[in-house]
């Protein structure tokens, strides 16, 4: 269903019914909306946002509270998200004629992909509204209809009760009852009591500090020692003050932003303190199972596509009942908030801190890999703006950049190339560099929709002469995102180096950018942080036959780098090294070492022989360092470090038996197509840069190995089945000859198959070239690229031969 039926179903001229149009929330939780609705049967439409739309259903008799109690949910048009605020009268002889009264409003969220789900037909998701919470679940029946129909139903939980939605309609919404909210008499005695304890501390005075400016830290190399320090763990979320008067609660974020609408069950845990005024500073996380903050999981809690339950860790009081902290000692603040708190951690939490040892603490904390800590002057006042009590102390150099344009996207990537990204210098902006790493395809997806609808004309600022970006290839946009990016170090031109993209920071504007350290004014002061990774050996001959050396490998991979990228960056990776070079021993490697080098990272995986760290890389520096270690064949996995259990292509391997020559495999290229066609998927084609070539195939995340594995081996048999002196469907060498292996198993967890644009260690340095289909029967054979040729190709494509492959969500067809 589309907004195209509800469209279709209106008159506009005649109801005040909103209009559809593009509405796309980008750093908003999706909302859910209950509407009670008066028509010629009465009834309420429940409403959850996903892709920009309202999916929504009618439950004729409302939604039950009691756990299991199954109600009839029939699926009707998406409805535009300005419906989410509609109330009033549908004039008679309109569709849906009646009154419409909003019953329950709030966020939802659901674990994965909420489309997939509601395309398999099951739906579990959490909802944190005033009158309906905790979790839930929509079924579709196979009952046959003119609309789908589906049943909700209330799961077991906290929120669970003998109550249903008839019940709720004029009473007092719970959530409000429970928070306390309004019952600021009964808290007077309690009041008293805070008051007294408050102004005891030493520098306490009268007053609230109702929108205090929030303390801010400097960053500093090392952690300083004695113990005249407080430690904490730097959390990495979004930082959020609280301002509480009267018993209500506002949230708002660094740079002001009000954050009431995107987390009300941080502001109603709050409410529920025993005070009636209460003034916080801390931060929002998500906590992994390892007890450390995960940003990620952060950001799919606030896209709505996962339930992790959000944590809220305060770590200074600047207030509380009608008493202005601000000047008492850090220490006794920390005391009177940990009192203060729920002492039972759940929302609402308490941030600990180590006195003195911050050496010792910081480099705990990089062993167990959390990204650094915050060291706090002990007796320290709180004090509005950046200083030298708090200082920020981490394991990598990150800062914060104004984001002023973008490129287009190359090879199968999509959204855009590259982010352009300045600082603030003066009143204006200079520009630093660009970053191309470290996105993945949602990212990609919703920071370009939100940077396109920013383009501009005019140059936002001035590129430094020194700087070959051709104009026409960059897009312009408004100064208004902030991107944090990782990087190491500055170039003496004043640019960031090897930086990568961490996240967009939502909660902070343009205008918090501070200038970064080490950069000085126009980059005249900026400390040169070393120049590009070293080659050693550079003049030692690689490739058998052909002459090659190791420097010519490194400088293939650099100048390939916007092809090769998309292909490998970001999924787990075996490598083939030959440390004596082609004509020498070579063998496989999947495993992280650390002497890979500093840019090669590692992701944890679950293996039958317990946890192993697998090799990936983010970057072009990544290549280089896995180059300098010797390494000639790239090999990723099929699926990204960021979901590995769900594949996201599949590879058929066409292998030419003997007595078999290159039309036969250019013959069984074209009839894999056609077949994968007849079930409705469509396929690109690589030269393998050995005997055959591979079929390569998109599909939409979704099913798992097991799934895609028994799918290729199914299709490959088949084949095999219909042209049995062809095809051969098995490994078996015996059965080879004068036929073509149709290997699928390169489709299974932790198979791999060598990527787009890697060369091979075989004799001539031949590449693994994406080509066209057309191009296909004009090519000598699966090794028509060496190196040289292959980089020639690269520098004069102008368009991907495999264009459209990265979009290409493709759903994995049943075979009968």
């Amino acid at each position: 269903m589309s907004l195209r039926d509800y469209d279709r179903k209106r008159r506009f001229d005649a109801t005040p019914e909103p209009r559809a149009g593009p509405a796309t929330r980008i750093g908003h939780r999706p909302i859910f909306v209950v509407q009670l609705h008066h028509a010629s049967s009465r009834h309420y439409d429940f409403r959850l946002e996903a892709d920009g739309v309202l999916k929504s259903w009618a439950v004729p008799k409302g939604p039950s509270l009691r756990a299991g109690e199954k109600r009839l949910a029939v699926e009707v048009e998406d409805h535009p998200l300005s419906y989410a605020g509609f109330e009033g009268e549908i004039p008679e002889g309109n569709y849906g004629a009646g009154r419409v009264q909003l019953f329950d409003r709030g966020h939802w969220a659901s674990d994965g992909e909420p489309l997939q789900a509601i395309a398999a037909g099951r739906l579990d998701f959490r909802l944190s509204g005033d009158k309906l919470q905790g979790a839930w679940t929509l079924v579709r029946t196979g009952k046959q209809g003119r609309q789908p129909q589906w049943l909700l139903l209330k799961r077991s939980d906290a929120y669970a009760a003998d109550v249903e939605a008839d019940d709720l309609v004029d009473a007092p919404t719970p959530a409000r009852i429970a928070t306390g909210v309004g019952r600021a008499p009964r808290r007077r005695k309690a009041d008293a009591t805070w008051r007294r304890r408050a102004l005891k501390l030493k520098g306490a005075r009268e007053g609230m500090p109702v929108g205090f400016e929030p303390e801010l830290c400097s960053l500093r190399a090392t952690a300083p020692t004695g113990d005249g320090w407080l430690h904490e763990i730097k959390w990495d979320g979004y930082r959020l003050m609280v301002d509480m008067v009267d018993g209500a609660a506002r949230l708002r974020s660094r740079g002001g932003l009000d954050w009431n609408e995107t987390f009300p069950e941080v502001a109603r845990a709050v409410e529920a303190l025993p005070v009636s005024d209460a003034f916080l500073d801390g931060e929002l996380v998500v906590l992994g199972a390892d007890g450390h903050s995960d940003f990620s999981e952060l950001q799919r809690v606030i896209d709505g596509s996962s339930k992790s339950p959000l944590r809220y860790l305060a770590f200074d009081l600047p207030g509380v009942a009608g008493a202005d902290l601000r000047a008492a000692p850090l220490e006794e603040r920390k005391a009177l908030l940990k009192a203060l708190l729920p002492t039972e951690p759940g929302l609402l939490a308490y941030s600990e801190h180590v006195t003195g040892h911050g050496p010792e603490v910081f480099a705990e904390t990089g062993r167990r890999g959390i990204e650094g800590i915050i060291c706090k002057r002990a007796g320290s006042a709180y004090r509005g703006g950046r200083g030298n009590d708090w200082l920020k102390v981490k394991h990598e150099s990150s800062d914060e950049f104004v984001i002023v344009g973008y490129t287009d996207p190359k090879g199968s990537r999509t959204g855009f190339g590259s982010l352009l990204l300045a600082t603030r210098e003066g009143r204006g902006l200079r520009y630093v560099g660009r970053v191309g790493t470290g996105f993945d395809d949602a990212m990609l997806r919703d920071l370009g929709a939100r940077m396109r609808r920013l383009d501009r004309k005019a140059a936002t600022v001035e590129l430094p002469p020194h700087i070959a970006l051709p104009l026409r290839s960059v897009h312009w946009i408004e100064p208004a995102l902030v991107a944090e990016i990782a990087f190491r170090g500055w170039g003496k031109e004043g640019l960031l180096r090897q930086g990568a993209f961490k996240r967009l920071r939502i909660d902070k504007r343009a205008s918090d950018v501070e200038v970064p350290q080490r950069v000085g004014k126009a980059g005249r002061r900026a400390v040169d942080m070393g120049e590009e990774t070293r080659i050693t050996n550079p003049d030692r001959v690689v490739f058998e036959g052909a002459g090659y050396t190791k420097r010519d490998v490194a400088e293939y991979y650099r100048a390939v780098a916007d092809w090769l990228l998309p292909e490998l960056a970001g999924r787990p990776l075996s490598l083939l090294r030959c440390p004596d070079g082609t004509k020498g021993q070579c063998f496989f490697q999947k495993h992280h070492a650390e002497s890979l080098g500093d840019d090669v990272r590692s992701i944890v995986l679950k293996q039958k022989s317990g946890r192993e760290p697998y090799i990936y890389v983010d970057d072009i520096e990544g290549v280089i360092d896995l180059v300098q270690m010797n390494t000639i064949e790239f090999h990723p996995w099929g699926a990204r470090v960021e979901d590995p259990e769900r594949p996201d292509r599949m590879v058929f391997d066409l292998d030419p038996g003997e007595g078999t020559g290159w039309p036969d495999v250019v013959r069984a290229a074209r009839d894999l197509r056609d077949h994968l066609r007849k079930t409705g998927l469509d396929s690109f084609v690589r030269l393998s840069g050995g005997k055959g070539v591979h079929v390569v195939v998109p599909i939409g995340k979704g099913p798992d190995w097991d799934d895609v594995r028994a799918f290729c081996g199914g299709f490959a048999e088949a084949m095999a089945a219909q042209s049995p002196t062809r095809y051969v469907a098995t490994m078996s060498k015996a059965k080879r000859p004068g036929r073509i292996f149709i290997d699928w198993l390169r489709n299974a967890r932790g198979a791999t198959s060598v990527a787009s644009w890697s060369l091979r260690a075989r004799r001539g340095a031949p590449v693994a070239v994406p080509i066209r289909w057309e191009e296909l029967g004009r090519v000598d054979g699966p090794a028509a690229f060496d190196l040289a040729a292959a980089r020639r190709r690269a520098a004069r494509l102008r368009k991907d031969p495999w264009e459209g492959f990265a979009g290409l969500e493709q759903a994995l067809p049943r075979l009968e």
